[in-house]
């Protein structure tokens, strides 16, 4: 058996995503033991009933929650507004961190993490669960190998249900107040298709021109559609489409073309991954196991690494250009000018 560590969760009312995280971390078997910091008191149930014996103990603050232990781990899921003091008392008190995206409201806010992060060696890492996908390995893989040669172009389209949109709870949620979330479709939701966009190719978009909008017309003010251009620096360039369009469901793209051939991934038309070589005009299909997939292997990954026995699921460096790479994103949105995405 891997090293066991144990892992704080720190949330509250708000909190995203917390049955998988749970989940996640009662089948994790390097983790011993979880402890929960939730000053709402609203997932205290929750945590019971998916982690059982493992949830050892339940504190209304996170600051209790370190003066009694000291966890390897640390994850932080809540909304972007909060996040940042969470991550940074994590850090201060020397855990690891998986945190929810987007995890601020600027790139000024996650920055500073970020150096705090390297200067206590230690990871912070945005839980971009979507990289440990079967297929997506299998893609990088093929990239990395040469097997479509030089890349030449990207596309990218995520598409979500504008429905979720007319609800009133939703009006009065943090995800759509850019002063609570930082952004919409974007920062929450796109953001894991521009982070595997420089996860496949290993190039980083370095330029972004475009545009979002409420093209739905709800009373949000966060955008619930985007459009942009990206410049990698590698070389070649990419677009990406999204936001909340559909009655219900997803549709999604990735494409990416090379000198060789090209890979085409559409995974929620039951076509995880296709891809031809050679221009011969021959069509392979991805045919293994398309699980495990989500939050279970991409929060198990993130424990093994604050056992000190894997990589991280993301760098704290990588967290941090695909923060930067967002709000630039924003940045040219709101200017009508194309902004440069800092260099690490």
């Amino acid at each position: 058996m891997s090293k066991q560590i144990e892992v704080a969760v720190l949330t509250n009312e708000t909190g995203a995503h917390l049955g998988a995280y749970f989940s996640a971390l009662k089948t994790t078997e390097a983790v011993k033991s979880v402890f929960l910091a939730d000053p709402s008191g609203k997932q205290v149930d929750l945590a019971r009933k998916e982690l059982g014996t493992k949830l050892s103990q339940v504190y209304p603050q996170a600051e209790a929650l370190f003066q009694n232990h000291k966890p390897e781990l640390a994850l932080v899921t809540m909304e972007a507004r909060q996040a940042p003091a969470a991550i940074d008392l994590a850090l201060e008190q020397g855990s690891h961190v998986l945190s929810e995206k987007p995890a601020c409201l600027n790139v000024s806010q996650f920055e500073p993490l970020v150096q705090k992060a390297e200067s206590k060696h230690l990871n912070l890492s945005l839980a971009l669960a979507n990289r440990t996908n079967p297929e997506i390995q299998y893609a990088r893989t093929l990239i990395r190998e040469g097997t479509l040669g030089k890349i030449y172009g990207v596309e990218l389209q995520l598409l979500a249900d504008q429905t979720r949109l007319t609800r009133p709870a939703y009006h009065g949620s943090w995800y759509a107040h850019k002063d609570q979330a930082g952004g919409g479709f974007l920062s929450w939701l796109a953001i894991h298709w521009l982070d595997l966009s420089m996860y496949l190719t290993g190039a980083s978009i370095n330029e972004v021109s475009g545009f979002t909008a409420n093209a739905g017309g709800q009373p949000l003010d966060v955008e619930d559609s985007a459009a942009f251009a990206l410049r990698y620096d590698a070389g070649f360039l990419g677009t990406l489409t999204a936001g909340f369009y559909l009655k219900q469901g997803y549709q999604s793209m990735i494409k990416i073309w090379g000198s060789k051939g090209w890979l085409e991934m559409l995974p929620f038309a039951d076509r995880p991954l296709d891809w031809s070589v050679n221009h011969n005009g021959k069509l392979y299909r991805f045919e293994k196991p398309l699980e495990p997939r989500g939050y279970t292997p991409a929060v198990r990954k993130a424990v093994l690494a604050a056992a000190g026995e894997s990589e991280p699921l993301l760098t704290s460096r990588e967290s941090l250009r695909i923060i930067q790479t967002v709000y630039a994103c924003y940045g040219a949105a709101s200017t009508g000018k194309k902004q440069a995405v800092p260099g690490l």
